[in-house]
């Protein structure tokens, strides 16, 4: 959820990064929500307040996602913070974190704590954070079912005295599926690499027309309005393969339908072929529809693209007949539009 991204949320409501001028609102909210939790009768110390009051310092070692209701106003927040900044407390290097998950008063219990989280989880996703980390105090049982719910796992060797009154227990989500090689999104000066990567990777198969080359090329262009996800080679940063998805609430292609996630311009560097790069990407994808609540992945795939079709066989995936078409050149000729589709599921190694 980079560059001032927006997402939906619960009824009107959606989730971006904090703006400029709401930072007073930001850290008020925060001070609701912490004095009608389980630890609100508690005094607060300078440290905690000054903690709390300080959204820009919040930003500036990650990021501040503010949930905004139909009017503008702030009505929820979460902060997501790098391993090692001055605010993070639990994050081992590699890792994020997300601290001060709060709620107004009076919309606590709509579902909007779980639509922070899940948002924190793909802003970590994004950075390619190894894992999503976070504590609580031991007396909040709501938040623990939640982040349960959710699938945080225990990590119990983190647990901590946060203080004279306050036990707490520390969650983890892993985020990477393996540790040489890191999902992450694009930076926006590898728009060109990646350009060159996925036109190299669909030539290696196939004549690419003028149309098609330049539609695969557009990398830049197409950061703008989705997601360009990118596998790097964790030791030396070489990028390896890359898929597009869309941004939280929207569709890429007409396969999609309403509660589904598409996705577009899978590729694998040729030299970086049979590492498994492929699959990795497909189950991030997977992974990413888990994180934002959704049951089903899809997508459209030449007839041409064999070893394409190969993979999504492998993990699972069915062809959809009822969603194939015949796409048509500018010369008359044209093909096939294969469909396939997957249960989001639960991911298996």
């Amino acid at each position: 959820m980079t560059n001032d991204s927006v997402r939906p949320a619960l009824d009107g409501t959606t989730i971006r990064p904090v703006r400029t001028g709401e930072s007073e609102a930001e850290a008020a909210l925060i001070v609701r929500a912490f004095a009608a939790g389980p630890y609100g009768h508690l005094p607060k110390g300078a440290e905690r307040a000054a903690f709390e009051a300080d959204t820009a310092g919040r930003a500036a070692d990650g990021a501040v996602l503010v949930a905004v209701d139909a009017e503008g106003g702030v009505v929820g927040t979460a902060s997501v913070l790098r391993a090692s900044s001055r605010y993070s407390r639990v994050a081992r290097p590699g890792e994020a974190e997300v601290r001060l998950i709060s709620v107004d008063p009076g919309a606590q219990g709509s579902g909007l704590g779980a639509a922070l989280t899940r948002a924190s989880l793909e802003e970590a996703l994004g950075w390619g954070a190894a894992a999503l980390v976070l504590d609580t105090g031991t007396r909040n049982l709501r938040a623990q079912a939640l982040y349960e719910r959710l699938g945080f796992e225990r990590d119990a060797e983190r647990d901590a005295a946060v203080g004279a009154d306050v036990d707490s227990l520390a969650y983890r989500y892993p985020l990477q599926r393996r540790e040489d090689v890191v999902v992450r999104l694009m930076r926006a000066d590898e728009a060109d690499a990646v350009a060159e990567l996925v036109e190299s990777a669909y030539a290696a198969d196939f004549e690419l027309n003028p149309r098609y080359r330049a539609d695969i090329v557009a990398v830049a262009e197409r950061a703008r309005a989705h997601q360009v996800w990118v596998a790097a080679d964790a030791a030396t940063g070489e990028l390896l393969g890359t898929a597009t998805t869309p941004r939280a609430g929207a569709t890429m292609s007409p396969v999609a339908h309403a509660g589904e996630l598409d996705f577009r311009f899978l590729g694998v560097a040729p030299a970086a072929r049979r590492r498994g790069i492929g699959e990795t990407l497909v189950r991030h994808v997977l992974a990413l529809a888990r994180l934002r609540g959704i049951d089903r992945v899809v997508l459209n795939t030449g007839p041409d693209m064999l070893g394409a079709q190969r993979l999504y066989d492998r993990l699972g995936f069915t062809r959809l007949h009822e969603r194939e078409y015949r796409f048509v050149r500018p010369d008359g000729s044209g093909f096939q539009m294969l469909a396939y589709g997957r249960d989001a599921g639960v991911d298996a190694a």
